[in-house]
Order: C-alpha cells, then structure tokens, then sequence
C-alpha cells in the first residue's frame, strides 16, 4: 500500500466563533491510499482543542508506513499499527481509517451504508450551525439556513439570551445549544438552561468544562432538556464514567480516530440507553460523507462541515432540505472536484 498526503485550506463562508476560539480559514490534510489500482481517500481536521495541528498531522502521517501490508482487508490489524505509532493524533489516524473504508468499499463495488447493511434512507435530518456573531450578523446567518429545519447555536458568552431572543424573533425552528464548555459555574449554567428550557430549546451540548463532571451530574438532575456530552467524549474508553452525567453523546470521527471506533462507541451507547449524535469538525466532503454512511444508526446528526465552507475540494453526500442523502457510490461515494496541492 502507498500512503501519500496533502495540505489544503477550507475556507468559511463567515468567520466561525465558539465559546474558545474564532476562525475564517481552517487546515486540512487529505491522504489518499492507493493499492492494487484502487484509491481510498482519507481527511484530517485536526483540533487545538485535542492538541493536534497541520503540522502534528503532517508529522504523525511521515511516520506510518503502510508498504509492510499487503491486504488492506486487513483493518483489525493495520489500524491496531497506526493507533501503536504514538499516542493522541486521533485526527491523523482518522484520516488513516476512512481512507481505508473507502479503498475497501471500492474494491468491494458497493458504498460503506450498503457494506454494513444500514438503509440509506434512514439517514436524520442534520443541524445548521450557526456560530457566535453580532446580532445582525445572527439574523442574517439564520435568514441564509432557511432551507435547514434545525439550528444548532453556538452559546457560552455574556449575552447568549440576546442571541436566542434573536433567532426566536426570526423562526420557530428546533433549536439545539452548544455552549462548548462556555459557562463557567454550575449555578450560571442551570439558570441558563432553564431560561432555554422555556425557549423551546430541544437539548443543550457541553454545558460546562469536560473536567466538571461531578458538577454537570447535578446539573442533569435540575434541569428538564437532555445534556449531550462532545468535549467529554472522544474515545470508547471516556463512555462508562459518563453513564449518569449525560443523556447522549456527540460522536466525531476526528476526536475519535475513525469510523470502526465510532461504531463501536454507537453500539456501547445504544447499550447504555444513550442518545448518540453524529457530529464533526470544518471539513470538507470526504470526511462529512464518511460520517454520514454511519448516520442511519444513530438519534441526532450535525454534519454540516461541508456546508459551512465555500471552498469544498470534493463533492459527496447531497443535503435536502437538510436530510442527508446518500448515494449508490462505492466507498465513500466522493469524488475529487477541483486540484488541490500537495504538501
């Protein structure tokens, strides 16, 4: 197998804020697996937040050496290789996995939802994103969602009523927060939540700081909208201390390390009678479209990486009126749009 990789930007349609950080371009890395004439590709969007970078990315992937397989069947085994190369870089060895899947689906002839006998057309309905701005520029980002019948608003600063009473003065839509760990006391945060609780508001995403958990516990028993966990998880390993704190989980391919440790973590949650969310990074198709071969399986998707950019190097899984649609592709179902350049 030859593993070669690419740097690229993604650039956004509007500068992106959370709670912690503010962005108008983010990195890429898309990693291309060839063997036996047949292509998988692969996406990196690496977080700081996760302690990863382009540079920790492009590092990470000079040290894999796939030439010592032969069979890229082989998944248990190669990926077991690329975890063992050093810890973290979950983003570079996600980048690995989805290649993989695609080269296989590929080879195969049929598309990953096919592959793991999922029906496509039970793919959910994703969220829109819209990120902390002024409040003209709110309004104007929800006016552009229209054709999107979930919002997911980003949360966690001084005036976030502000912003709900906004968004509430321009639709009735279902709205879902994410405070990415914004609120910064347990008593601001159960009498934010109440006040969104009676703003229609349908579940609130990592109230408080992933090392608060003893206190998002209380929160979850004071409050009457679910609390789904995304900086709280990553990896299988964080779910058994979360049973009781979190009523669901935000499950993303590059915190997690790709797609065969997010099936294992949505089978384990389904096991613990949590809600799962499929949710993802600024990405481009390639690994939006991998994440959303997995969406059939689960409650809640936010895949609208893609969505968010105006510079998409691939094109993949189509949006109607915000339902994901899949296509009869093999692999992935990607293909290339425009050239990008190598690193």
């Amino acid at each position: 197998m030859r593993l070669s990789y690419r740097y690229i930007e993604l650039h956004l349609r509007h500068t992106f804020t959370i709670a912690r950080s503010s962005r108008d371009i983010e990195p890429c890395i898309i990693v291309e697996l060839e063997h036996d004439g047949v292509i998988g590709y692969g996406e990196s969007a690496p977080s700081e937040r996760y302690g990863e970078s382009a540079q920790t990315v492009l590092e990470f992937l000079k040290k894999v050496d796939l030439a010592r397989f032969n069979d890229p069947f082989r998944l248990e085994e190669i990926l077991l290789y690329v975890n063992c190369i050093a810890p973290g870089n979950t983003s570079a060895k996600a980048a690995i996995d989805i290649a993989l899947h695609d080269w296989v689906g590929k080879k195969l002839g049929v598309p990953l939802w096919k592959f793991w006998g999922l029906a496509k057309e039970k793919t959910p309905v994703t969220s829109f994103t819209i990120g902390i701005d002024s409040l003209e520029m709110i309004e104007q980002k929800v006016k552009e969602a229209a054709p999107y019948p979930i919002l997911k608003v980003k949360v966690g600063v001084p005036n976030d009523r502000e912003i709900i009473r906004k968004i509430r003065q321009v639709t009735d839509k279902t709205i879902r927060v994410d405070a990415n760990e914004g609120w910064k006391s347990r008593d601001q945060a159960l009498d934010t939540i109440l006040w969104l609780e009676e703003q229609g508001i349908e579940f609130v995403e990592q109230p408080l700081s992933a090392d608060c958990l003893d206190d998002t516990a209380w929160l979850r028993e004071h409050v009457h909208i679910p609390l789904v966990a995304d900086e709280n998880v990553t990896q299988l390993f964080d779910l058994p201390r979360l049973s009781g704190v979190f009523d669901g989980i935000n499950i993303k391919l590059m915190k997690c390390t790709g797609l065969r440790e997010a099936m294992r973590m949505i089978h384990t949650a389904q096991s613990m009678n949590m809600k799962i969310m499929l949710g993802c990074m600024i990405e481009s198709s390639v690994a939006i479209s991998a994440a959303t071969h997995l969406s059939p399986l689960v409650d809640y998707a936010d895949l609208d990486g893609n969505i968010l950019i105006t510079d998409d190097p691939f094109e993949g899984i189509d949006v109607v009126n915000g339902k994901l649609m899949l296509n009869d592709r093999p692999g992935l179902g990607v293909a290339k749009r425009s050239t990008v350049t190598e690193c």
